[in-house]
């Protein structure tokens, strides 16, 4: 059974750091690629970043250029977002996804993305 599940949200002020985590089950880390979304309130859901099954990286949005660092340990069957310099506008509810397979989609080809974990809030105030 595919499994994803995110945690490591929370309340964070602004200029500070979290890691975010998605504990995977049920398939092979590299067989298949990962991502991650973000949906603030009121705002369509974004994609941010992908790391597929070989370990290539992809970054979606230049929003989160030089602050957000995705990352695997296929020993723990986790991926990572490591997000710094947190800005208000940086919050959200981060959900993780897997795609089909093991390259992540051009952006646009969301559909690509099979199963979604329930996501975790960030908040970033003062």
């Amino acid at each position: 059974q595919v499994q994803l599940v995110e945690s490591g949200g929370g309340l964070v002020q602004p200029g500070g750091s979290l890691t975010l985590s998605c504990e995977t089950s049920g398939f092979n880390l590299e067989d298949y690629a990962i991502g991650w979304f973000r949906q603030a309130p009121g705002k369509e859901r974004g994609a941010i970043s992908c790391i597929g099954g070989h370990g290539g990286v992809v970054y979606y949005t230049d929003s989160v250029t030089g602050r957000a660092t995705i990352s695997r340990d296929k020993n723990k069957n986790t991926v990572y977002l490591r997000m710094t310099s947190l800005k208000p506008e940086d919050t959200a509810n981060y959900t993780c996804v897997r795609a089909d397979g093991r390259l992540c989609p051009r952006p646009g080809q969301w559909d690509w993305f099979d199963y979604w974990g329930q996501g975790t809030e960030v908040t970033v105030s003062s």
